[in-house]
């Protein structure tokens, strides 16, 4: 897989910056047969060269969808503060215990009673290929100047959106 920092590309550091406190991103995965398939994943920070990493168990349906389809999506929202940003990449599962170990924090325990030693936790490790973010004001009264702006202009607010090659 590509191995290139995906945080040298346009608009890649500011995407990294508002997936940064998201802690839950929709993973998005194929069946053999085509079939979509989303579930909530705990996020964890990218790493130096912008690759996202999840924990998960090493035998589960979406562990063996990226096993025969590497081809994902992920889907971060921040609603509070109408920040929205969409991944996608190619998956590997990881089993590499020092990576494991590396990227490991108590808190995973509520997922994963044994702790790190547990012989069934893999990482899912994605290399992200294209993203795009939807950046909007978030403060009220900038929403508000937005709704009394429309209202009377008949305009929308403005949002930033950008889509960013991270290849």
């Amino acid at each position: 897989m590509h191995q290139g920092n995906h945080r040298d590309h346009e608009g890649a550091e500011k995407l990294f910056k508002l997936i940064k406190d998201i802690k839950v991103a929709m993973l998005t995965t194929a069946d053999p047969d085509g079939k979509l398939y989303s579930r909530p994943m705990w996020s964890g920070a990218a790493d130096e060269v912008g690759d996202l990493w999840f924990f998960t168990r090493a035998n589960t349906p979406k562990t063996d969808e990226i096993k025969k389809d590497a081809e994902v999506n992920l889907a971060y929202a921040d609603p509070s503060s109408q920040t929205y940003v969409s991944v996608a990449g190619k998956a590997e599962v990881v089993r590499d215990r020092a990576t494991i170990d590396a990227k490991w924090h108590e808190s995973l325990k509520t997922w994963f009673p044994k702790g790190k030693d547990d012989p069934e936790i893999a990482l899912i490790r994605v290399h992200p290929e294209t993203g795009e973010y939807w950046d909007s004001p978030n403060s009220t009264m900038l929403h508000l100047y937005g709704y009394v702006k429309a209202a009377v202009t008949g305009e929308s607010p403005k949002t930033e959106t950008k889509k960013v090659n991270l290849a």
